[in-house]
């Protein structure tokens, strides 16, 4: 006698399950508790037993496709005198009549060549994801790419949920692996062959490598957008000029503008805390400290950013100080580990190779960086006693890169425009 197997119902919120494979090939004979298929549903993955002994006839679905609760999943030919209603009820389901089923039948796949336009390297050679691993790959936040990476214990290739609870337990070492060249079947973005050229072939060393991955990961985790305004440094430019050798000889320090930059930007983290912030799922970390990050040159080419530690409580003097020492163990290379570590917000200085503006990423776990241009002198309309009148001034654009996940338009463009102020406001009768 032949027989409809049918998709089992799940539980009470379940009206459709996801074929993972089939365990029994068309043609092929069965015993009685044998596993056909394994089915999976946004709670459990779920095996469907043989409910008697006999032939599978025929397929209705393949791996991947979605049923509905009750749709016929194959034609068995059933070798025991065994009737319907005991078949159903070995299958402990209780299923809706076919007139009763209106939902459609649809044919879909989830897999990481669905989700994402580039492609991955994988440890797992079944880039197939049932909706439970889906599902724990949301609460943890872990993408497709990263779920690709996960070696899987699971049939054919497949990855368990057991298995994306160690990798979890075991830190995640796959958090930043980088995109890599695959041939999905899936819409991607092409992958041209340029032709590179020839040329002396230089290895990425280990730092450079670290600074791929950590650029790459804060594109791919923030959505970059950065505001931009300009600022009148005149009076901060006339008054560094007038004072910097009698500083040094007063306090032993170079006085170079970043100490002034800093201070600058760490008062206006104080007049906006939320800038000085960090991502943690779906919180926001408001840091007390604030220490800014220099991004630095060192003399390999490798960028590095030193901190200047609780920037806001220090005076220019120690912040001068702090500077000329960290820049000077980045040209020794002598930066320890704690001179690297806790910042809060940087700032590049890329006017120190004559960039006009810059449009940095951010430093991750960081949710702003602060990109600020060459100081260049150009004829400017300003405003006096006997009304508008054109002079020379010394001019810099100032550009903001922030994560727009925690820092919309509002904060981003104020904070910005206050660091700007602060530069523009500078007191010239300041004393030293």
């Amino acid at each position: 006698m032949t027989f409809e197997l049918k998709m089992p119902k799940m539980g009470e919120s379940i009206t459709e399950g996801t074929i993972i494979n089939w365990l029994i090939s068309e043609g092929d004979s069965f015993d009685e508790g044998d596993i056909i298929l394994e089915v999976a549903t946004d709670k459990v993955d779920n095996e469907v037993p043989a409910p008697a002994s006999g032939t599978l006839v025929k397929t209705m679905f393949q791996a991947k496709d979605v049923v509905p609760v009750g749709g016929v999943l194959a034609i068995l030919e059933i070798s025991e005198e065994v009737k319907k209603t005991n078949l159903n009820s070995n299958l402990n389901s209780k299923t809706q009549n076919e007139e009763k089923i209106k939902k459609p039948i649809r044919k879909t796949s989830t897999s990481v060549s669905d989700s994402v336009s580039n492609s991955f390297s994988t440890s797992n050679s079944n880039t197939f994801f049932s909706p439970l691993i889906i599902k724990i790959a949301k609460e943890h936040h872990i993408s497709f790419e990263e779920l690709a990476r996960i070696p899987a214990t699971g049939n054919e290739g497949r990855l368990r949920k057991s298995d994306v609870f160690q990798y979890i337990e075991d830190g995640r070492p796959y958090k930043f692996a980088q995109a890599v060249t695959q041939d999905p079947t899936a819409y991607r973005i092409p992958q041209l062959n340029f032709d590179k050229g020839k040329g002396k072939v230089i290895e990425m060393d280990r730092m450079r490598q670290m600074i791929a991955d950590h650029m790459v990961y804060s594109k791919h985790t923030s959505p970059h957008v950065t505001a931009y305004v300009e600022a009148d440094m005149t009076n901060m430019v006339n008054w560094r000029n007038a004072n910097k050798v009698a500083f040094q000889e007063k306090h032993g320090e170079r006085l170079t503008f970043t100490p002034l930059f800093v201070e600058a930007v760490a008062k206006a983290v104080k007049d906006f805390p939320n800038i000085n912030a960090s991502v943690d799922g779906n919180n926001i970390i408001v840091k007390e400290d604030i220490n800014i990050g220099m991004a630095t040159a060192l003399p390999s080419g490798n960028l590095i950013v030193p901190v200047v530690k609780n920037a806001d409580t220090k005076n220019l003097k120690e912040i001068a100080g702090n500077v000329n020492e960290l820049a000077g163990k980045a040209r020794e290379n002598k930066l320890a580990g704690d001179d690297i570590n806790g910042s809060t917000v940087t700032i590049s200085n890329v006017g120190t190779f004559g960039s006009v503006m810059g449009t940095p990423i951010i430093n991750q776990p960081e949710v702003a960086i602060l990109a600020l241009g060459i100081i260049k002198k150009r004829p400017e309309v300003i405003t006096t006693e006997k009304g508008d009148e054109i002079a020379i001034r010394s001019m810099m654009y100032l550009s903001l890169s922030f994560d727009h996940r925690v820092v919309d338009g509002f904060l981003g463009g104020s904070f910005v425009r206050r660091v700007a102020d602060y530069f523009e406001q500078f007191d010239s009768n300041r004393e030293i």
